[in-house]
């Protein structure tokens, strides 16, 4: 006898149709960020990291840093997970700690191997720091794909060692272009955080409790500060004070004792640091990446000090060639040029005016949306 199923009710039809064009369900892509010693390598990668958490698809990330840098507070600070690793560096000059350094940095990569085995990333970016590099080449021998960014004019030691391992390398500044494989390389300037992109002055000076009618100096060494630029801001002060209210990051450890009302002292300053830039009518700074980069998506006139002989001697002067900021050398700098300087250039509005335009100029201004994107790409 044949047998013959019956026909399956239209009910039953619509609901099979129904469940089988289900779009299925968008994976969590995994990142792993990795930097820290300083705050320099830090800061465009929770520039990424909010860029990429704005744009409302599921993902999970974990910061890979070092044992006793700043970068912990920070990163923890905006819920990511956090694990720390050993790591060292390879002077370009004589110190005892190259004997031992390889020897942390082979441990690192160790660590490193067990921390995305078990992290299982789909992608990881490092942004110049030697704490990346073992993570780098841990992530290259077990086929996850890699983002260096190239902050610097100069390259750095550490992206020379990670460029081979990298499936894609970021760039903020077009005369870096050349530095690169041309197959890897990409321009996108340098990710900052959203927020720095929307400073308003008013509301800013409100937030540090500042009068509307004497102009702003915000002075800053940079992520750990500066010690010389720290020994300088106060002997210039009582000078300084006079014609101009200024906001003062020194670093953890590192304040000076003067009070004025017209002085405000910061050891640090993260999530606060849009309303301090927002607030200043001209910035002095170290010439780290991601401060520079800041003060030209904010249009800052600003007066740049750079460590003396380093990276930052290059930063300055590509600064200094557009007309976008004053460079001062750290060597032959003392209180009194300080002072005047800071005076001349707030009573010279045409000046301020012109290094505003001009520094506003330097870089593409989306990097966080260009490098996010990069990175989204060699996930997939």
């Amino acid at each position: 006898m044949n047998l013959r199923l019956a026909p399956m009710p239209p009910w039953e039809k619509k609901a099979k149709i129904t469940k089988h064009n289900q779009m299925p369900k968008t994976k969590t892509k995994k990142i792993l960020l990795s930097g820290g010693g300083t705050m320099g390598s830090v800061s465009p990668l929770l520039a990424v990291y909010s860029e990429l958490k704005s744009g409302g698809r599921p993902l999970e990330f974990l910061f890979v840093g070092t044992e006793r840098g700043p970068e912990k507070a920070a990163v923890e600070s905006y819920k990511i997970p956090f694990m720390a690793i050993a790591s060292g560096k390879l002077r370009r000059y004589f110190d005892w700690r190259n004997f031992s350094d390889p020897f942390r940095i082979m441990k690192g990569f160790i660590q490193s191997i067990g921390i995305i085995r078990k992290f299982r990333p789909d992608a990881i970016m490092v942004a110049g720091a030697f704490v990346g590099v073992p993570v780098a080449w841990a992530g290259k021998f077990l086929g996850v794909p890699v983002l260096v960014h190239q902050q610097d004019i100069e390259i750095g030691l550490a992206n020379k060692l990670m460029a081979n391992a990298a499936s894609k390398i970021t760039v903020s500044f077009d005369v870096s272009l050349p530095d690169f494989s041309a197959a890897k390389v990409l321009l996108t300037g340098n990710p900052l955080r959203a927020e720095f992109h929307n400073c308003d002055k008013e509301q800013s000076r409100k937030f540090f409790n500042l009068r509307n009618d004497l102009p702003v100096i915000l002075i800053t060494g940079g992520g750990t500060g500066s010690k010389t630029i720290n020994e300088l801001v106060e002997k210039s002060l009582p000078k300084i004070v006079q014609f101009a209210q200024v906001i003062h990051t020194t670093g953890s450890g590192k304040g000076i004792n003067f009070q004025s009302d017209n002085y405000h002292q910061y050891e640090f300053l993260s999530h606060e640091m849009p309303e301090a830039l927002g607030a200043a009518d001209l910035v002095v700074s170290r010439a780290g990446l991601s401060t520079l980069s800041e003060l030209a998506v904010g249009g800052k006139p600003a007066v740049i000090i750079p460590l003396y002989r380093t990276h930052q001697e290059f930063n300055a002067a590509y600064y200094q060639q557009k007309n976008a900021a004053v460079v001062l050398s750290e060597s032959s700098l003392n209180p009194e040029i300080l002072a005047s300087t800071l005076r001349g250039l707030l009573s010279d509005k045409e000046k301020l005016s012109v290094l505003s335009r001009n520094i506003s100029k330097i870089m593409p201004a989306d990097g966080a949306q260009k490098v996010s994107q990069a990175l989204l790409k060699i996930a997939e």
